[in-house]
C-alpha cells in the first residue's frame, strides 16, 4: 500500500512540474493545486496514516500507546487544505482580474504592469 502511494505522489509532483512549467495561467493554478495535493499524500504517507480502524488517543482494549494512531499528521493535513483553499481562491481571483485587464492567459503577455 505504501509502495502504491509513493507511486501516487511522485506522479502528482511530476504531473505538478509540468503544469507549472507551461506559459498559460489555468495550467500554472492547476499544478499549484496538484502540488498541494501531493505534499497532504506525503505528509499522510510519512505520519504513518495507513493503518485502519485505530483510534487516535483511545487504545483498544489491551493496547499500548505504541499501536495507537499519531494525530499530527491529521491536524497538519487539515490545516494544509484549509490553507490551500484560501491560497487557490486568491489566485483564481488575481488571474481573473489578469484576464479582464490583459485579455490573454498567456504569461508572456503579463510582462509588463502599464495595463494594469
Amino acid at each position: 500500500m505504501i509502495l502504491l502511494l509513493s507511486l501516487v505522489i511522485g506522479l502528482l509532483f511530476a504531473g505538478a512540474a509540468y503544469l507549472m512549467l507551461r506559459r498559460s495561467v489555468v495550467k500554472l493554478i492547476l499544478g499549484l493545486i496538484l502540488l498541494s495535493h501531493g505534499a497532504n499524500l506525503l505528509i499522510f504517507v510519512m505520519g504513518d496514516g495507513v493503518r485502519r480502524g485505530v483510534p487516535a488517543f483511545i487504545g483498544p482494549d489491551g493496547a499500548t500507546p505504541a499501536m495507537w494512531a499519531d494525530p499530527l499528521p491529521q491536524a497538519l493535513i487539515l490545516t494544509a487544505i484549509v490553507i490551500s483553499f484560501g491560497f487557490t481562491a486568491f489566485i483564481l481571483a488575481l488571474a481573473y482580474r489578469a484576464n479582464q485587464t490583459i485579455k490573454s492567459d498567456d504569461l508572456d503577455d503579463m510582462t509588463s504592469t502599464d495595463k494594469l
